[in-house]
């Protein structure tokens, strides 16, 4: 493991997520091999030694400051939170929320094997460096993340909890893996915007069809005139404050029911 560099930070504004507010978590990065390579990875440390975790998977524009807020505000929560570079293989790190047609070339080259490989490479350090093993760990994904914490829910087996927000392309387009739902076997939590044009009413139906013949508990949310994105504060014309706010409050009554802190 190399590029170990660490800062304290302190969380304000967890309006939408959490009432821990001004919690200071450690952060930063650091680097882990994977088959593909070496891959940066954010690290968010709570204050107290963690049991759980969290990996977060980022929109279609990488591990920028929105998701490394993201992980903070899990961290906040008392989950150790990683959100790896999935763009590692490019050599592109972020890019603005501007560049819409070089995001999009950039998660289409993204494939349902490549993702399985990095979320297992961060599974790997969580249990081997930090005794975290993938039951205790959830996959939370936004946009292109939710997209790709599906698809890690179907080639992961044992993994805690899995949480996407408008994830497009889980059940139609290149990547698509509701054929492969059957594979699923750990609890799912949905959130999708009504007037998101990426994932639109009978696509959220397929998947809820499929997640239907799983033995897993799965949860589906629909937000009454909410685009895509609308958790995305860093994007003000896209956030739907009140939406975002229940969203999250849903996803971490969610994380602690399936990953309860330990008494």
């Amino acid at each position: 493991m190399t590029g170990r560099l660490f800062e304290v930070s302190t969380v304000e504004g967890l309006k939408a997520v959490n009432d821990h507010d001004n919690a200071a978590v450690t952060t930063g990065w650091i680097t882990i091999p994977t088959a593909d390579g070496t891959m940066r990875v954010y690290e968010a440390h709570p204050v107290r030694p963690a049991d759980r975790a969290v990996v977060v998977l980022p929109e279609a524009f990488g591990v920028n400051e929105h998701i490394q807020d993201i992980a903070r505000r899990h961290a906040a929560c008392g989950l150790l939170a990683l959100a790896p570079d999935l763009f590692h293989r490019s050599g592109v790190r972020t890019l603005r929320y501007d560049q819409r047609t070089e995001a999009m070339s950039l998660i289409g080259a993204i494939g349902p094997d490549a993702i399985v490989t990095d979320v297992e490479a961060v599974l790997s350090r969580l249990a081997q460096q930090e005794g975290i093993p993938a039951t205790r760990t959830a996959v939370n994904g936004l946009c292109f993340g939710g997209r790709a914490a599906f698809t890690a829910a179907t080639g992961v087996s044992g993994l805690g909890a899995v949480v996407v927000f408008y994830g497009p392309g889980i059940a139609v387009g290149p990547h698509a893996v509701i054929d492969r739902a059957g594979e699923i076997d750990a609890p799912v939590q949905l959130h999708v915007g009504s007037e998101d044009p990426s994932i639109p009413r009978d696509q959220v139906t397929a998947i809820e069809r499929a997640l239907n013949v799983v033995e897993t508990d799965y949860e589906s949310y629909v937000y009454a005139g909410a685009g895509h994105a609308f958790a995305c504060d860093a994007r003000p014309h896209m956030y739907v404050e009140d939406s975002a706010r229940t969203a999250w409050q849903r996803t971490r009554a969610f994380l602690d029911k399936h990953l309860p802190t330990a008494v």
